[in-house]
């Protein structure tokens, strides 16, 4: 019987676990990325159109005393990071998938004839030949 440690460790280090761990990570950071460019360079623009200071800090005041408001600049933003976020990795899949494709596409060699197949293809000739 395998003891819980010897389990743990084969599971981990399967390869789909540790992809899936790297996966994790780099979709981490790329998410700091799009939110930082969505924060940074794409909501400032549309805040000073707007007149607001910070896009995200737009909000409705439903009631002052205690305060109560409807913040639907940071949900408008949420939704700008999730559009670029799941545009950009439909972007990296269907490149993966086309690159994946062209590999497929591409025809296997044709096998190299069995020693048999020469010798006779040689007899053949031969008998051809006279």
């Amino acid at each position: 019987m395998m003891s819980f440690r010897s389990e743990l460790k084969d599971f981990l280090m399967r390869g789909s676990v540790v992809d899936m761990a790297v996966g994790i990570v780099i979709g981490a950071a790329f998410g700091k990325i799009v939110t930082s460019f969505v924060n940074d360079i794409l909501m400032p623009p549309i805040a000073l159109i707007s007149d607001q200071g910070q896009f995200a800090d737009l909000k409705l005041v439903l009631r002052q005393d205690p305060v109560v408001t409807w913040n639907y600049g940071a949900f408008i933003q949420t939704i700008v990071d999730f559009v670029i976020i799941g545009t950009a990795i439909f972007l990296v899949i269907k490149a993966m998938n086309a690159l994946k494709r062209k590999k497929e596409e591409a025809p296997a060699p044709a096998p190299a004839p069995t020693k048999e197949e020469v010798l006779l293809t040689e007899i053949r000739d031969l008998l051809k030949n006279k």
